[in-house]
Protein backbone atom coordinates (compact mmCIF):
# COMPACT_ATOMS: atom_id res chain seq x y z
CA UNK A 1 0.00 0.00 0.00
CA UNK A 2 1.25 3.65 -0.59
CA UNK A 3 2.17 5.64 2.05
CA UNK A 4 3.89 9.11 1.80
CA UNK A 5 3.39 12.50 0.04
CA UNK A 6 2.91 12.82 -3.78
CA UNK A 7 3.33 16.77 -5.23
CA UNK A 8 1.29 16.60 -8.05
CA UNK A 9 1.74 19.14 -11.06
CA UNK A 10 -1.96 19.99 -11.12
CA UNK A 11 -3.63 20.42 -14.39
CA UNK A 12 -5.96 23.50 -16.14
CA UNK A 13 -8.90 22.40 -16.34
CA UNK A 14 -9.40 19.47 -13.29
CA UNK A 15 -10.54 20.21 -9.63
CA UNK A 16 -8.59 19.44 -7.01
CA UNK A 17 -10.77 16.65 -6.14
CA UNK A 18 -10.91 15.18 -9.66
CA UNK A 19 -7.20 15.62 -9.61
CA UNK A 20 -7.07 13.51 -6.01
CA UNK A 21 -9.40 10.64 -7.86
CA UNK A 22 -6.98 10.53 -11.01
CA UNK A 23 -4.47 10.25 -7.90
CA UNK A 24 -5.97 7.32 -6.17
CA UNK A 25 -7.14 5.38 -9.63
CA UNK A 26 -3.55 5.02 -9.85
CA UNK A 27 -2.24 4.29 -6.41
CA UNK A 28 -5.00 1.35 -5.86
CA UNK A 29 -7.74 3.66 -4.18
CA UNK A 30 -5.48 3.68 -1.21
CA UNK A 31 -6.75 6.70 1.25
CA UNK A 32 -5.83 10.27 0.24
CA UNK A 33 -6.40 14.05 1.02
CA UNK A 34 -4.94 16.97 -1.50
CA UNK A 35 -3.59 19.92 0.88
CA UNK A 36 -5.36 22.90 -0.24
CA UNK A 37 -7.04 23.40 -2.87
CA UNK A 38 -6.51 24.86 -6.23
CA UNK A 39 -9.56 26.38 -8.45
CA UNK A 40 -10.28 24.33 -12.02
CA UNK A 41 -8.04 26.96 -13.77
CA UNK A 42 -5.05 26.90 -11.48
CA UNK A 43 -1.81 24.85 -12.46
CA UNK A 44 0.74 23.89 -9.82
CA UNK A 45 1.67 22.12 -6.82
CA UNK A 46 -1.03 20.40 -5.05
CA UNK A 47 0.59 18.14 -2.46
CA UNK A 48 -1.91 14.72 -1.89
CA UNK A 49 -1.16 12.23 1.30
CA UNK A 50 -1.54 8.82 0.31
CA UNK A 51 -2.28 6.04 3.53
CA UNK A 52 -1.18 7.29 6.73
CA UNK A 53 0.10 10.32 5.27
CA UNK A 54 -3.57 12.07 5.76
CA UNK A 55 -2.80 11.89 9.25
CA UNK A 56 -0.38 14.83 8.92
CA UNK A 57 -2.30 16.94 6.13
CA UNK A 58 -3.15 19.60 9.19
CA UNK A 59 0.29 20.33 9.60
CA UNK A 60 0.88 21.14 5.86
CA UNK A 61 -2.00 23.06 5.35
CA UNK A 62 0.06 26.19 8.05
CA UNK A 63 2.52 26.53 5.35
CA UNK A 64 2.74 30.00 3.18
CA UNK A 65 2.52 29.61 -0.80
CA UNK A 66 3.81 30.70 -4.07
CA UNK A 67 2.33 31.86 -7.13
CA UNK A 68 2.54 33.62 -9.98
CA UNK A 69 -0.30 34.72 -11.70
CA UNK A 70 -1.41 37.51 -14.73
CA UNK A 71 -3.97 40.03 -13.80
CA UNK A 72 -6.06 40.98 -16.79
CA UNK A 73 -6.95 44.46 -16.68
CA UNK A 74 -9.91 46.11 -18.36
CA UNK A 75 -12.36 43.94 -17.15
CA UNK A 76 -14.11 42.25 -13.79
CA UNK A 77 -15.86 38.95 -13.49
CA UNK A 78 -18.34 37.20 -11.23
CA UNK A 79 -15.64 34.64 -10.18
CA UNK A 80 -12.74 36.62 -10.01
CA UNK A 81 -11.01 34.90 -12.77
CA UNK A 82 -11.30 33.91 -16.03
CA UNK A 83 -14.15 31.57 -15.99
CA UNK A 84 -16.66 33.95 -15.02
CA UNK A 85 -18.85 36.62 -17.16
CA UNK A 86 -17.88 39.87 -17.41
CA UNK A 87 -19.52 42.58 -15.10
CA UNK A 88 -17.72 45.42 -15.74
CA UNK A 89 -15.61 46.66 -17.58
CA UNK A 90 -13.39 50.05 -17.63
CA UNK A 91 -10.25 51.45 -19.19
CA UNK A 92 -6.88 51.14 -18.63
CA UNK A 93 -4.66 53.96 -17.48
CA UNK A 94 -1.27 54.84 -18.95
CA UNK A 95 0.83 52.38 -16.51
CA UNK A 96 4.61 51.98 -15.96
CA UNK A 97 6.50 49.75 -13.98
CA UNK A 98 7.24 52.29 -10.91
CA UNK A 99 3.87 53.47 -10.59
CA UNK A 100 2.63 49.43 -10.35
CA UNK A 101 5.69 48.52 -8.09
CA UNK A 102 4.24 51.31 -5.66
CA UNK A 103 0.91 49.93 -5.97
CA UNK A 104 2.36 46.78 -4.82
CA UNK A 105 3.91 47.70 -1.96
CA UNK A 106 0.58 49.00 -0.27
CA UNK A 107 -0.21 45.19 0.36
CA UNK A 108 2.99 43.52 1.57
CA UNK A 109 2.71 42.58 5.32
CA UNK A 110 -0.02 41.16 7.47
CA UNK A 111 -3.91 43.00 6.46
CA UNK A 112 -7.65 41.71 6.22
CA UNK A 113 -9.24 40.08 3.10
CA UNK A 114 -12.66 39.53 3.06
CA UNK A 115 -13.12 35.62 0.93
CA UNK A 116 -15.12 36.14 -2.51
CA UNK A 117 -18.60 34.49 -3.00
CA UNK A 118 -16.95 31.73 -5.22
CA UNK A 119 -14.98 30.01 -2.32
CA UNK A 120 -15.11 26.60 -0.82
CA UNK A 121 -16.26 28.27 2.59
CA UNK A 122 -19.34 26.89 4.00
CA UNK A 123 -22.38 28.77 5.26
CA UNK A 124 -24.77 26.59 6.78
CA UNK A 125 -23.44 23.62 5.41
CA UNK A 126 -23.58 24.58 1.97
CA UNK A 127 -20.16 25.83 0.13
CA UNK A 128 -20.56 30.14 -0.74
CA UNK A 129 -19.66 28.73 -4.34
CA UNK A 130 -23.25 27.00 -5.22
CA UNK A 131 -25.15 30.33 -3.49
CA UNK A 132 -23.08 32.70 -5.72
CA UNK A 133 -24.36 30.08 -8.82
CA UNK A 134 -27.95 31.01 -7.63
CA UNK A 135 -27.06 34.74 -7.61
CA UNK A 136 -27.15 34.87 -3.58
CA UNK A 137 -23.99 36.84 -1.71
CA UNK A 138 -24.08 36.95 2.11
CA UNK A 139 -22.11 38.81 4.30
CA UNK A 140 -18.48 37.23 4.90
CA UNK A 141 -16.24 38.12 7.64
CA UNK A 142 -12.89 39.08 6.92
CA UNK A 143 -9.71 37.08 7.68
CA UNK A 144 -5.96 37.94 8.85
CA UNK A 145 -3.70 36.96 5.81
CA UNK A 146 -0.25 37.99 5.43
CA UNK A 147 1.41 38.85 1.91
CA UNK A 148 5.43 38.45 2.41
CA UNK A 149 6.32 39.14 -1.03
CA UNK A 150 4.89 40.69 -4.08
CA UNK A 151 6.55 41.71 -6.92
CA UNK A 152 6.33 42.27 -10.67
CA UNK A 153 7.76 39.86 -13.24
CA UNK A 154 6.08 41.37 -16.34
CA UNK A 155 4.47 44.16 -17.45
CA UNK A 156 2.59 44.73 -21.27
CA UNK A 157 -0.19 46.53 -21.82
CA UNK A 158 -3.03 45.60 -20.32
CA UNK A 159 -1.92 42.43 -18.49
CA UNK A 160 0.38 41.89 -15.29
CA UNK A 161 2.31 38.87 -14.23
CA UNK A 162 2.86 39.05 -10.88
CA UNK A 163 4.44 36.46 -7.97
CA UNK A 164 3.68 36.04 -4.60
CA UNK A 165 4.38 34.94 -1.42
CA UNK A 166 1.53 34.84 1.18
CA UNK A 167 0.00 32.77 4.31
CA UNK A 168 -2.67 30.38 4.18
CA UNK A 169 -6.02 31.63 3.54
CA UNK A 170 -5.24 34.14 1.03
CA UNK A 171 -7.13 34.77 -1.98
CA UNK A 172 -5.34 35.54 -5.10
CA UNK A 173 -8.37 36.45 -6.88
CA UNK A 174 -9.19 38.96 -4.39
CA UNK A 175 -5.75 40.27 -4.24
CA UNK A 176 -5.63 40.65 -7.94
CA UNK A 177 -8.76 42.63 -8.23
CA UNK A 178 -7.73 45.04 -5.48
CA UNK A 179 -4.49 45.57 -7.35
CA UNK A 180 -6.64 46.83 -10.38
CA UNK A 181 -8.58 48.74 -8.49
CA UNK A 182 -5.92 50.76 -6.83
CA UNK A 183 -4.50 50.84 -10.71
CA UNK A 184 -7.87 52.87 -11.51
CA UNK A 185 -9.24 50.15 -13.13
CA UNK A 186 -10.95 46.49 -13.02
CA UNK A 187 -9.27 43.05 -13.56
CA UNK A 188 -9.54 39.56 -12.90
CA UNK A 189 -6.97 36.58 -12.89
CA UNK A 190 -6.30 35.36 -16.62
CA UNK A 191 -3.76 32.50 -15.43
CA UNK A 192 -2.66 31.25 -12.00
CA UNK A 193 -0.02 28.73 -11.18
CA UNK A 194 1.19 27.60 -7.66
CA UNK A 195 5.02 27.23 -8.03
CA UNK A 196 5.41 25.60 -4.14
CA UNK A 197 3.42 24.95 -0.90
CA UNK A 198 5.72 25.24 2.35
CA UNK A 199 7.95 23.39 2.70
CA UNK A 200 8.26 21.72 -0.60
CA UNK A 201 9.76 25.18 -2.70
CA UNK A 202 12.91 22.73 -3.89
CA UNK A 203 11.08 19.49 -4.35
CA UNK A 204 9.75 18.56 -7.87
CA UNK A 205 6.24 17.61 -8.98
CA UNK A 206 4.87 15.02 -10.93
CA UNK A 207 2.51 14.88 -13.50
CA UNK A 208 -0.40 12.95 -14.22
CA UNK A 209 1.00 11.93 -17.38
CA UNK A 210 4.01 11.07 -15.79
CA UNK A 211 2.11 9.04 -12.65
CA UNK A 212 0.18 6.85 -14.98
CA UNK A 213 3.69 6.10 -17.41
CA UNK A 214 5.25 5.18 -14.50
CA UNK A 215 2.70 2.89 -13.18
CA UNK A 216 2.75 1.13 -16.71
CA UNK A 217 6.15 0.63 -16.63
CA UNK A 218 6.29 0.39 -12.96
CA UNK A 219 8.65 3.13 -12.49
CA UNK A 220 6.56 5.12 -10.45
CA UNK A 221 8.35 8.36 -8.62
CA UNK A 222 9.20 7.79 -4.94
CA UNK A 223 6.68 9.19 -2.88
CA UNK A 224 8.12 11.58 0.12
CA UNK A 225 8.03 10.02 3.45
CA UNK A 226 5.56 10.79 6.09
CA UNK A 227 8.38 12.12 8.22
CA UNK A 228 9.66 14.54 5.70
CA UNK A 229 7.66 17.68 6.41
CA UNK A 230 8.39 17.16 9.74
CA UNK A 231 12.16 17.61 10.52
CA UNK A 232 11.24 21.23 12.39
CA UNK A 233 9.94 18.58 15.28
CA UNK A 234 11.75 17.16 18.56
CA UNK A 235 12.88 13.71 17.64
CA UNK A 236 11.97 10.62 20.16
CA UNK A 237 13.31 6.92 19.67
CA UNK A 238 12.19 4.38 22.26
CA UNK A 239 12.90 0.48 22.61
CA UNK A 240 10.52 -1.94 22.24
CA UNK A 241 9.25 -1.89 25.40
CA UNK A 242 8.65 1.91 25.60
CA UNK A 243 7.35 2.19 22.18
CA UNK A 244 4.71 -0.62 23.24
CA UNK A 245 3.75 0.56 26.20
CA UNK A 246 3.32 4.03 24.01
CA UNK A 247 1.14 2.30 21.16
CA UNK A 248 -1.38 0.91 23.73
CA UNK A 249 -2.00 4.87 24.89
CA UNK A 250 0.11 4.64 28.39
CA UNK A 251 1.95 7.32 29.31
CA UNK A 252 6.36 7.21 29.62
CA UNK A 253 8.85 9.31 30.85
CA UNK A 254 9.92 11.18 27.45
CA UNK A 255 13.37 12.84 29.14
CA UNK A 256 13.22 15.84 27.06
CA UNK A 257 11.82 19.15 27.74
CA UNK A 258 7.94 19.55 27.30
CA UNK A 259 7.02 20.13 24.04
CA UNK A 260 3.66 20.62 21.59
CA UNK A 261 4.65 18.36 18.89
CA UNK A 262 7.35 15.93 18.80
CA UNK A 263 8.36 13.03 16.16
CA UNK A 264 8.21 9.42 18.12
CA UNK A 265 10.01 6.47 16.56
CA UNK A 266 10.82 2.84 17.21
CA UNK A 267 14.43 1.56 17.91
CA UNK A 268 14.36 0.56 13.71
CA UNK A 269 13.63 4.05 12.74
CA UNK A 270 10.21 3.96 12.18
CA UNK A 271 7.76 6.61 12.24
CA UNK A 272 5.03 5.40 15.04
CA UNK A 273 3.33 8.22 16.18
CA UNK A 274 2.99 11.61 16.72
CA UNK A 275 2.97 13.10 20.61
CA UNK A 276 3.30 16.05 22.89
CA UNK A 277 5.71 15.85 25.89
CA UNK A 278 3.55 17.70 28.74
CA UNK A 279 4.84 19.66 31.74
CA UNK A 280 5.59 16.60 33.92
CA UNK A 281 8.16 15.67 31.33
CA UNK A 282 5.32 12.76 30.14
CA UNK A 283 5.21 11.58 26.66
CA UNK A 284 1.35 11.59 25.50
CA UNK A 285 0.59 10.04 21.92
CA UNK A 286 -1.53 11.93 20.19
CA UNK A 287 -2.12 10.23 16.65
CA UNK A 288 -0.15 6.59 15.87
CA UNK A 289 0.84 6.13 12.76
CA UNK A 290 1.41 2.58 10.58
CA UNK A 291 4.32 3.29 8.10
CA UNK A 292 4.89 -0.52 7.48
CA UNK A 293 3.40 -1.41 4.15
Amino acid sequence: MAIGILLLDKPHGLSSNGALQRVRALYARVKAGHVGSLDPLATGMLPICLGEATKIAGDLLEGRKCYRFRIALGAATTTGDAEGEVTATASVPQLDAEAVAAVLARWRGAQQQVPPMYSAIKRGGQPLYRLARQGVSVPRSARTIEISELTLVHFEGAALELETVCSKGTYVRVLAEDIARALGTCGHVAALRRLWVEPFAAQPMQTLEALAAGEASEGAPPLLAIDWPLQHLPQLVLDADAAERLVQGRKIAAGIAPARRVRIYDSDGNLIALGEVDAAGMLQPRRLIHTEE
